[in-house]
């Protein structure tokens, strides 16, 4: 009778919303959302992930009928594209900064698909995205969304999520950041790229002969990836920061 009494209807709602929150997590955030892992396989994991928390859920505190089910449902899907918009706005710091990079470079037509987004984008920004993605892996972020799973579950009660001006406010902020850091890491590739063409027009005045097609770009090419090489390390600090400062952030949510 007591495994009777474990499926009722608000037991089964509860493990429903659960499983909802962790799939939602799963789309939206960095290293979950990776295209190469597939659909199944994430809904894989989000059951299991809600089996293993089930025992820590708070109890349901909705009411049981067909609306109020539905909109907690997408109540909970909310939840997770918020987090993950969080933390990717932070992350694609790296992928904007690429971009730049890339067009400076003259890369920027030459692109491919991001295995990590499924989109085509410029090389330098594929390469930098990969590296950033080792960096979440080395700060254990797929356990830190997880555990912060866990902890919001005595925070925000199932299906009980809603948007606050708190949200808005961060996702303004953090977007506009993005493109700062973003400038700020493709600086001195930019900075290399105008005093290369002012080098190279002067040497066109000076001597006409010089094929700047030929001879120009091969060494701008050269010098800018010396420049990425010795900048990378800071690259990937910056990424870093980015990232821990996002996560802190999803106090707001709460």
């Amino acid at each position: 009778m007591q495994w009777v009494n474990l499926f009722n209807e608000h037991n089964v709602v509860a493990f429903l919303l659960l499983f909802f929150r962790f799939a939602a997590l799963f789309i939206a955030t960095p290293i979950f959302s990776h295209q190469n892992i597939p659909i199944n396989i994430k809904a894989a994991m989000a059951f299991v992930f809600t089996i293993v928390f089930y025992s820590a859920m708070p109890p349901l505190q909705i009411s049981i009928d067909v609306p109020t089910i539905v909109i907690a449902i997408l109540s909970e899907f909310l939840f997770g594209i918020v987090v993950g918009l969080i933390i990717q706005i932070s992350y694609n710091v790296i992928t904007f900064a690429g971009g730049i990079i890339s067009f400076q470079m003259g890369f920027s037509m030459a692109s491919a698909i991001d295995p990590q987004s499924g989109i085509s984008m410029p090389i330098i920004s594929q390469f930098l995205s990969l590296l950033g993605l080792m960096i979440l892996f080395a700060l254990d972020l797929h356990h830190w969304l997880i555990l912060f799973v866990e902890a919001s579950l005595h925070k925000i009660p199932l299906g009980g999520f809603v948007m606050s001006q708190n949200i808005f406010d961060y996702t303004i902020k953090a977007t506009t950041n993005m493109f700062l850091v973003g400038l700020t890491i493709s600086f001195p590739i930019i900075a290399l790229a105008w005093l290369s063409d002012v080098i190279f027009g002067m040497l066109m005045k000076t001597m006409p002969q010089f094929n700047i097609l030929v001879i120009g770009f091969p060494i701008k090419i050269f010098l800018s990836f010396g420049v990425l090489i010795a900048i990378l390390t800071a690259i990937m600090l910056i990424l870093k920061g980015e990232v821990q400062h996002a996560f802190n952030s999803l106090e707001i949510l709460f």
